[in-house]
C-alpha cells in the first residue's frame, strides 16, 4: 500500500529552487494544541531545536518575521531593538494569514505572500539540524541552520525572553 506523499508547499518549492538539502516529517494535527512543544515531541526532537515562526510588526509599520525555539518566549523589545524600531508588537492572529499565506500552525518565512524580513534567535546555530514549518500544519522541514539561513536571509539576534 502507498502511502500518500505530502503535498509540495511554496516552501519546498523554495528550498528545492536553492539546491537546499532537507527532510520532510509529517506529524498528527491536533487544531486544540498547535504548540511547537507539542510538535517537537511528535517529530522527535527536543523543544529548543524546533523553531516557531511568529510574525510581529513594529511601530514604524514594518512587517517582520520572528523565528525562536519552541519552548521560548520572544522578548519584544529584542525584535524591536533587531528592527532598528522602537517598538513591536505581535500581529494579530486573524492578520497572519492574509498577509503571509499561511495559517496559524504552518507559518514558515520561506515562500510567504511577503517577503517580510526575518529574524532569527541565535540560538539556531547550536545546532546541526532544525525543524521550521514546511507551510502547512502536519509537515516539518529538518535542514541544517546555515541552509535555513541563506534560504531565509534571516537576520541573528538575541530574540528570546531571559528564564524567570
Amino acid at each position: 500500500m502507498k502511502t500518500a506523499q505530502p503535498t509540495k508547499t511554496n516552501a519546498a518549492r523554495l528550498l528545492d529552487s536553492l539546491g537546499v538539502r532537507y527532510e520532510l516529517r509529517t506529524y498528527e494535527v491536533d487544531p486544540e494544541d498547535l504548540t511547537a512543544i507539542s510538535v517537537a515531541r511528535k517529530i522527535g526532537l527536543p523543544p529548543e531545536q524546533v523553531f516557531k515562526t511568529l510574525l510581529a510588526h513594529t511601530n514604524t509599520g514594518e512587517h517582520v518575521f520572528a523565528v525562536i525555539p519552541g519552548n521560548a518566549e520572544l522578548d519584544l523589545k529584542k525584535l524591536a531593538f533587531a528592527a532598528s524600531a522602537k517598538k513591536a508588537e505581535l500581529e494579530s492572529l486573524k492578520d497572519v494569514e492574509p498577509l503571509t499565506g499561511y495559517i496559524r500552525g504552518g507559518v514558515t518565512v520561506m515562500g510567504a505572500r511577503k517577503p517580510f524580513a526575518a529574524y532569527t534567535d541565535e540560538t539556531i546555530e547550536l545546532f546541526d539540524q532544525i525543524s521550521v514549518s514546511a507551510g502547512q500544519r502536519g509537515l516539518q522541514f529538518l535542514l541544517a541552520p546555515t541552509d535555513y539561513l541563506r534560504a531565509t536571509n534571516a537576520v541573528i539576534a538575541n530574540l528570546t525572553k531571559s528564564p524567570a
